[in-house]
């Protein structure tokens, strides 16, 4: 029997960091949402007790280091599974990107592994069991629209925002979370977005209001480490797109754009600047 899953790629509408906590970890509140850009997980039963990764894709890790690979082993400790599994991933989402690629992937991997081995694990469950691999697992694992906190693992489900186009686009490096939270100084935040006026604005469909509202404290230090992200910024900017902002802790920058008519030339001018720019929708609900 084989099982598929979409894993889809988030984009943060807004992140803000409130404090360091003294578990080292960072309080944070952002609004995350899904867009229509996703990897693809094949799931299938092997007869020995063993993780098979499988990937198109060359640039990731695959073995232990592969969230979908912890998320497998992680199933099979906690239900005492002795059956094997082959996973293929079949990756769209660039890495290392501020997406959640894999983050999603393993949240796709519990659902998958879940539904393959019917062992009827409730959703809460399959995001406790995600919030052990990583902060953005957990959304990843019902996806749709909702304001995280704590770590990431504290989800409250939202209305989806207005629809509209997504383009995103990645610039030719990247970016370490640890590197970024480690040079935050979260006492030291010039400027937070207000988490309630993005959720109001989401809440009444006021698409400018939105685009109004976007944030990202992390902006503030990736930028600086990584001018070519400022200046993705201004381009996709002076293209056009109405709201601007990168996406977790880069180097992904995403652009709002509420005509279709709009979209390709904010597209075709972004693939002059660098080669992975995707034209999407929000996977709204």
């Amino acid at each position: 029997m084989k099982v598929f899953e979409k894993a889809p790629a988030k984009i943060n509408l807004s992140l803000d960091v409130l404090y360091k906590r003294e578990d080292g970890f960072h309080e944070v509140e952002m609004v995350m949402t899904m867009v229509d850009l996703a990897d693809r997980i094949e799931m299938q039963e092997l007869p020995r007790d063993t993780i098979i990764i499988s990937s198109q894709a060359g640039y990731i890790p695959l073995d232990e280091k592969n969230l979908a690979f912890q998320a497998a082993r992680l199933i099979k400790e906690r239900y005492e599974v002795k059956q094997g599994v082959y996973i293929h991933l079949d990756k769209k989402i660039p890495v290392a990107a501020g997406l959640a690629g894999g983050s999603s992937d393993a949240a796709a991997t519990l659902r998958g592994l879940n539904r393959l081995w019917k062992l009827g694990i409730g959703t809460s469950e399959l995001q406790r069991l995600g919030a052990e691999l990583g902060s953005d697992v957990p959304f990843c694992v019902t996806g749709g629209t909702a304001v995280a906190r704590g770590r990431g693992e504290v989800l409250e489900p939202i209305e989806s925002p207005p629809q509209c186009w997504v383009v995103l686009a990645k610039p030719p490096i990247n970016v370490s979370t640890a590197e970024v939270y480690g040079k935050l100084r979260a006492a030291e935040i010039k400027r937070h977005p207000s988490t309630k006026q993005v959720i109001e604005a989401i809440r009444y469909k006021r698409f400018d209001d939105l685009c109004g509202e976007l944030g990202n404290v992390l902006e503030e230090v990736t930028l600086d480490l990584y001018p070519e992200v400022r200046q993705l910024k201004e381009v996709m900017t002076r293209l056009g797109a109405e709201g601007v902002l990168m996406s977790g802790s880069g180097p992904t920058v995403f652009g709002l754009v509420s005509k279709e008519s709009k979209v390709a030339r904010v597209y075709n001018g972004l693939r002059g600047f660098c080669k992975d720019v995707y034209a999407v929708r929000l996977l709204t609900q």
